[in-house]
C-alpha cells in the first residue's frame, strides 16, 4: 500500500490513520495468533478509497480522459481490459451492494434481475454507481502496475528469470468468472481429487469446472485470455493441476469427494495454445503434475518443453529409495516441498501425520499405523540417499535418529537435503522459505477447510528477520555452489 501514488503525502490518508479505530483494528491485525483478512481488508479499503478520490481528482478528468500520465495509463488499462474487466469490477460493486445491504454472499442469492450481467437491471446499477465500479477497475490497475514495477526490479537486480507466477485451476462457483459467464463455468458440480495418498477421502476443492464443450464452442477464448493475463509481467508460470489439461475429476453436489469421475478435456488443442502464448510471452511453463497421473501425460508435457514438477519426497525408485540427483530429468522443477506437503522439518518429525490423526482424517486405526511405518522407513531411506551422495556421515545417523526418542531435525539436514537438490539435473530448483527458517506447519492441509488454519499462519520471523539473518544467506550459498558444479557437470 504505501507504493500506491499519494500514500506518503495525502493528508486524508494520514487523518484517517490516526483515527482510533483505525488504530484498534489496524494492532488487532498485526497481534492476531492467525491472519484475520477481515481486519486486513478494513484498513486496507478505506486508505485505497481515500486514494482514489485523490486519483479522481488530480489525474482524472471526465469520463474517458485523463489530466495526467498516471491517469493516461489507467484509461488504457480500462480499455485493455475490455468487457472481462468490466463485468469484473461491475460484479464487486454488486457483491458489495449485496453483501453490505441484505447480507447475500453469493450471486445466486441475488434478485433475478442481478443474477444475469446482461439485463437492462444490471446496467441501471452500473449507471448509478460509476464510481464505484472504477474504484474496483482502479485497484486492478494499481495491483497490476506495481506487478510490472516488481518485475521490472528483479531484471535491474540480475533475476535472469523473472517473477514466477500461478495459474490456478477452476473457478470460485461464488465468484466474477461463475456470473458474468454462466453458460462457460459447470452448475452442479465441483473438482478436487480421487483418494490418495494427500487425502484418502479425497478432495473436494469447491471450485467449479469449466465446461470443455462450452469451451471449445467459444473458440477456447477464455484460456488464452487467463494465459495472457497470468503471463503478464512473468519470466515462468506455475500451472496449478496441469493434469487439467486433459482431464479433471468432477463431484457431483451432494456426494462425497471419492464418488466423482474423471471428465476430458481437449487436451492437444489446450497444449497447442499453451505453447503458443508461452513462446509469445516469452514465458516458461512449469506444469504442477501431481497426484493420479494419466499414463503417457507427463511425455507429452515434456516434448512440449514443458517443466515437469518435481517433489524430492516424492521422487522415488521402485524400492522405495529416493532417486539420485544425477537421474532427475531435466525438464523439471525440483523442490523439497510445496504448499500442500510437509515442509522437510514437518516431515522429519512427521507433524503431517499428527495433524491428521486429530482431524480424523484416517479412516481407520491401522491405515495410522501404516503411514508411522511408512514415514519410519522414509527417514532411514533419506539418511541413505544422503550419505551415498556424501552429504551426511554414520555419525549423522544416530544424531537425527536417536535409538531412545523421538527424530531429531536441525538445520544440518536442511542443508544436506537442499545440496541434494541442487546436485540434481533439473532445470530449476525451486526452494520455500518455510524450508529456509525451518518451519513445521505447513500453509495448506489437502482435504481440510476450517478445521486446518489454511493459508492463515503467520511465519515465525518477519521479513526483515529473514533478510537479516544468517540462513537465508547461506542457504542461497549453498544452493548457488551446487546449481553451478551441477551445471558444469
Amino acid at each position: 500500500m504505501p507504493a500506491v501514488p499519494g500514500f506518503a503525502d495525502d493528508d486524508a490518508v494520514h487523518r484517517l490513520m490516526q483515527q482510533e479505530w483505525f488504530g484498534a483494528t489496524h494492532w488487532a491485525a498485526r497481534s492476531a495468533r492467525l491472519i484475520d483478512y477481515g481486519a486486513v481488508t478494513a484498513c486496507k479499503r478505506r486508505v485505497l478509497e481515500a486514494l482514489f478520490r485523490r486519483f479522481q481528482s488530480r489525474d482524472l478528468g471526465a469520463e474517458g480522459t485523463a489530466k495526467t500520465d498516471l491517469g493516461q495509463e489507467f484509461r488504457e488499462f480500462q480499455r485493455g481490459g475490455g468487457q472481462s474487466l468490466a463485468d469484473f469490477a461491475l460484479f464487486e460493486a454488486l457483491h458489495e451492494h449485496h453483501v453490505c445491504q441484505k447480507g447475500q454472499f453469493s450471486w445466486h442469492c441475488w434478485p433475478a434481475p442481478m443474477r444475469n450481467p446482461r439485463l437492462p437491471e444490471v446496467a441501471d446499477f452500473a449507471g448509478a454507481h460509476r464510481d464505484r465500479i472504477e474504484f474496483f477497475q482502479y485497484l486492478q490497475w494499481e495491483a497490476d502496475r506495481q506487478l510490472g514495477a516488481a518485475a521490472a526490479a528483479g531484471r535491474g537486480a540480475g533475476m535472469p528469470i523473472g517473477l514466477y507466477r500461478d495459474l490456478a485451476v477452476g473457478a470460485d462457483p461464488n465468484g466474477a468468472e461463475a456470473w458474468a459467464d454462466q453458460e462457460l463455468i459447470a452448475p452442479g458440480a465441483s473438482i478436487g481429487a480421487p483418494p490418495d495418498a494427500l487425502s484418502r477421502g479425497g478432495q473436494n476443492w469447491g471450485l467449479a469446472p469449466v465446461n470443455p464443450l462450452v469451451l471449445r464452442r467459444q473458440g477456447f477464448a477464455p484460456f488464452v485470455a487467463s494465459l495472457r493475463a497470468n503471463m503478464r509481467h512473468a519470466g515462468m508460470l506455475r500451472i496449478d493441476h496441469v493434469m487439467s489439461l486433459k482431464r479433471l475429476y468432477w463431484i457431483p453436489s451432494g456426494v462425497e469427494a471419492k464418488a466423482g469421475t474423471y471428465v476430458n478435456y481437449p487436451f492437444d488443442d489446450l497444449l497447442r495454445l499453451l505453447a503458443l502464448e508461452s513462446q509469445r510471452h516469452a514465458c516458461a511453463i512449469v506444469g504442477e503434475d501431481l497426484g493420479t497421473v494419466p499414463e503417457g501425460f507427463r511425455e507429452t508435457m515434456r516434448s512440449a518443453n514443458a517443466l515437469s514438477y518435481r517433489i524430492f519426497v516424492f521422487e522415488r525408485r521402485e524400492d522405495g529409495g529416493f532417486v539420485p540427483p544425477a537421474e532427475y530429468p531435466p525438464l523439471a522443477a525440483a523442490s523439497a516441498a510445496t504448499h500442500d506437503i510437509a515442509t522437510l522439518k514437518g516431515f522429519w518429525l512427521g507433524g503431517d501425520i499428527a495433524w491428521r490423526k486429530r482431524l480424523g482424517l484416517y479412516p481407520d486405526r491401522d491405515a495410522l499405523a501404516a503411514e508411522m511405518a511408512d514415514r519410519d522407513r522414509d527417514r532411514r531411506l533419506l539418511l541413505d540417499a544422503l550419505l551415498r551422495e556424501g552429504l551426511l556421515t554414520q555419525d549423522h545417523i544416530g544424531k537425527f535418529l536417536p535409538q531412545s526418542g523421538e527424530p531429531v531435525y536441525s538445520t544440518e539436514l536442511r542443508d544436506a537435503v537442499l545440496t541434494y537438490l541442487a546436485r540434481s539435473r533439473a532445470r530449476l530448483m525451486l526452494v520455500q522459505l518455510e524450508d529456509v527458517i525451518s518451519e513445521t506447519e505447513q500453509a495448506n492441509l489437502p482435504g481440510t477447510t476450517e478445521e486446518h488454519p489454511n493459508w492463515r499462519r503467520h511465519l515465525s520471523r518477519t521479513l526483515e528477520e529473514i533478510l537479516g539473518d544468517d540462513d537465508l544467506r547461506g542457504v542461497a550459498g549453498l544452493v548457488g555452489e551446487a546449481r553451478r558444479r551441477s551445471a558444469r557437470k
